[in-house]
């Protein structure tokens, strides 16, 4: 028998979350996989018109997140794939600089049309690429993103139905586009996700959201380590969406058991690449019934926002002004002073891209070190369009902990910009820290060049 929160879901009701909630334009993912499958043939016989071995994707927050782990999981678990898939969310001047773009076909993908990072992306790619046969466009319509693809003469554009949030967005456009491209089966991405338990995935989310009011706020989300990637994509779904008026799910991915009396865990089990997509749309539906529970909305983000206007003051105030941080060699002492029963760490390390096994490292140091606390750890400035609106929304249990290069990692110029890349990321640490200290969130800010510094 199909329980009253699905049916209250599945029929939009809006009354499920608080008044002036947003959901009357965000409940299109509900609809997408069948809708999407409709789309596959397309997709596919689009994947088979391009020439290029390699696709780059340059992207922020949900429209980037998805292609990653579809990238990612297909490369651990699958010996074949039809091209390699590199994603660029970050505005780090090596990282950028090192993009292999002259070989490859590139996306563009953005919600609105206006995220900062995607357009300085697109701008420096357009630089070292110019054929407009060599990009594709995923965007809503009638954006400006949209229409500056139309001026170049961009052929390739894919307009998202517009009732569809980044972090809900895998199942559309933003995630399937990417999808084809990289030889997955859309049709079979669709199905598996229509025939997701959808009552066992409400049951998940009730479980999520009352483990939370009771004190049990940190999801702990398991995964083994050839999908861990997937654990960042659900990191980012249950913080943007839960982490509002001081409540939330606190997402902490890992590979490890970890335990403690704030922990509830979830275990994904994922053997074959298809299989995210049942995944992705049971966590879709779980972090909907998760946000009744905890009596928030899961499908507004209003602190990320909030540090997106932080940077756009930063950049038309140059130049950057110092913020006070503490030498590395004293960062991990200062970490155990600060933290308390029932807190969390967030690394948020404005790095390099390739600090992977460094940063998971570190992770865990800081959790054993200081009685298996929950630490999460991730690249700025990605999470300021995702964790961050847990960071500042939900609980003041956080300890953040700024790590920022003391010296440029490169020199990148933006074309038709006043700054540069690395300009750009400094920016966007500076406006995080601001609003972290405004939400009287406790934060420890580190310059450094690499991890290991941190004695």
């Amino acid at each position: 028998m199909k329980s009253t929160l699905l049916t209250r879901l599945e029929a939009g009701d809006k009354t499920l979350w608080p008044d002036n909630n947003v959901s009357a334009n965000r409940l299109g993912w509900l609809g997408s996989p069948r809708e999407m499958l409709d789309e596959a043939r397309t997709l596919a016989s689009f994947a088979e018109s391009i020439d290029q071995g390699t696709v780059v994707l340059l992207g922020m927050g949900g429209s980037s997140l998805g292609p990653q782990v579809l990238a990612s999981v297909r490369d651990a678990l699958s010996d074949h794939g039809q091209r390699r898939m590199v994603v660029c969310d970050t505005t780090d001047p090596a990282t950028v600089k090192g993009l292999p773009l002259e070989d490859a076909f590139i996306i563009v993908s953005s919600k609105s049309g206006t995220t900062l990072e995607p357009n300085v992306l697109f701008s420096y790619a357009l630089s070292r690429v110019k054929d407009p046969a060599r990009y594709a466009i995923i965007t809503d319509p009638s954006t400006p993103l949209a229409q500056r693809a139309s001026e170049l003469g961009i052929r390739h554009r894919f307009e998202n139905r517009p009732d569809i949030g980044g972090r809900y967005s895998v199942l559309s456009y933003f995630g399937l586009v990417p999808a084809a491209l990289m030889g997955y089966d859309v049709g079979e991405l669709c199905e598996r996700a229509l025939d997701v338990d959808r009552g066992e995935a409400v049951a998940l989310g009730e479980d999520m959201g009352r483990a939370a009011l009771e004190g049990r706020d940190k999801t702990t989300i398991v995964v083994d380590e050839a999908t861990r990637s997937f654990g960042l994509w659900a990191e980012q779904l249950i913080a943007e969406s839960t982490g509002k008026l001081g409540r939330g799910c606190i997402p902490v991915p890992t590979c490890d058991t970890e335990t403690g009396d704030d922990r509830h865990h979830i275990r994904v089990e994922i053997a074959a690449p298809a299989e995210l997509a049942a995944e992705f749309f049971r966590f879709e539906l779980a972090v909907a019934i998760a946000g009744h529970a905890l009596d928030v909305d899961p499908f507004d983000e209003p602190n990320v926002a909030e540090s997106k206007a932080n940077t756009v003051r930063q950049l038309s105030e140059l130049p950057l002004t110092h913020r006070d941080s503490i030498p590395p060699e004293q960062a991990l002492a200062a970490i155990t002073r600060t933290v308390g029963r029932g807190d969390y760490v967030s690394l948020q390390a404005y790095l390099p891209y390739g600090n992977d096994t460094e940063l998971e490292a570190l992770r865990r140091r800081v959790r054993d070190e200081n009685g298996q606390i929950a630490v999460t750890a991730g690249y700025g400035p990605r999470f300021l369009h995702s964790t961050g609106q847990l960071h500042k929304g939900g609980p003041a249990s956080l300890v953040a902990v700024q790590l920022v290069r003391s010296t440029p990692s490169a020199e990148v110029a933006i074309p038709a910009e006043p700054y540069d890349f690395a300009t750009l990321i400094a920016a966007q640490a500076i406006g995080d820290y601001d609003s972290l200290i405004a939400h009287d969130r406790r934060t420890i800010r580190v310059e450094l060049d690499h991890l290991s510094e941190l004695r």
